[in-house]
């Protein structure tokens, strides 16, 4: 564990820094309050820290107030070292955020224990935010492909269509269905169906830009929500995905392979319609069966989106 000695005496620091090393700890130095706060800032900053009571440019306790200001949500441990030893000046040492204070000269020993709970506090709030990472991602995402489930990424919908309405942008909605995915199933099992899915899941994510959202809409069919895209904007990402997809067949666990295309519908939200969600997966999902019925592993646009842009063209 890191830990930040701040203190302008350089005796201070070569015996805090040796203490520390052999107790196991890494250290990171500040000569004054300024740069000790500069590197409490960042996002690597060490989650423990030693402060120097009288410091130049920030005092220990001026620091302290500072870290408590910035609201992070990774806590950081204080101890502030002092030489004051009056009741007044320590409680507001501890009033300005400092989690203890040790009084100079201090007892090595001491300064050792001191730390121990601090250590404890950091540990337990890594396996914390660990677990709440966790929850969050079970609650958002789907447990065999690791895209968004059904629920979020509707979620997701409602709020880019809120934004695009908002300032007048459009919104692409690609829907994506397995081709043939039953015959995968019946004949080399639900474990090879799910190899499958997560694969194409995968190249999927892998075809797209950062900020699309993908999700699993249901048994194997995606939804794909691409902001700031037009009908055929949102048919050239659809048509990227699909050649992923279609690339190379999908190696199994038994080195089996199993060639895997996607039909798929798009539409668009064009600037200044109020087509609510409901109606743009539906119009994606007739773009859909056409494209299964034209044969599969194909991309066809719904003239929804093409028709609105012909008429405000017109306009």
């Amino acid at each position: 564990m890191e830990v930040l000695i701040a203190d302008d005496s350089a005796t201070s620091r070569r015996i805090l820094e040796a203490a520390l090393q052999k107790w196991g700890y890494d250290v990171r130095i500040a000569r004054d309050g300024l740069a000790a706060w500069e590197l409490l800032q960042r996002d690597d900053a060490p989650r423990m820290a030693i402060l120097d009571w009288m410091m130049p440019g920030l005092s220990g306790p001026e620091v302290c107030r500072l870290v408590r200001q910035q609201g992070n949500n990774h806590y950081t441990y204080i101890l502030l070292l002092t030489s004051k030893n009056e009741k007044e000046d320590l409680i507001k040492g501890l009033e300005a955020g400092a989690d203890d204070y040790l009084t100079k000269p201090f007892d090595q020993n001491e300064l050792k224990v001191r730390l121990g709970p601090g250590r404890r506090i950091i540990e337990l709030q890594a396996e914390l935010l660990a677990t709440q990472a966790e929850l969050r991602e079970q609650a958002t995402k789907d447990s065999l492909t690791k895209l968004y489930n059904r629920h979020t990424i509707l979620e997701i919908f409602d709020r880019e269509l809120a934004r695009a309405r908002r300032e007048s942008n459009p919104v692409g909605v690609v829907l994506g269905d397995l081709d043939r995915f039953k015959s995968i199933n019946d004949t080399l099992g639900h474990l090879a169906g799910d190899a499958v899915l997560r694969e194409t899941a995968r190249r999927m994510l892998g075809a797209v830009r950062p900020y699309d959202a993908a999700g699993r809409y249901g048994g194997e069919e995606f939804l794909l929500i691409l902001p700031g895209c037009d009908v055929h904007a949102a048919g050239s990402q659809a048509e990227r995905m699909r050649q992923a997809i279609e690339a190379e067949p999908i190696r199994l666990s038994d080195s089996s392979l199993v060639p895997v295309t996607v039909s798929f519908g798009v539409t668009a939200l064009p600037r200044g319609s109020d087509a609510s969600a409901l109606t743009l997966i539906s119009f994606a999902d007739q773009a859909m069966y056409l494209a299964k019925e034209q044969g599969r592993n194909r991309v066809v646009l719904h003239p929804f989106g093409r028709d609105q842009e012909k008429s405000k063209k017109s306009g």
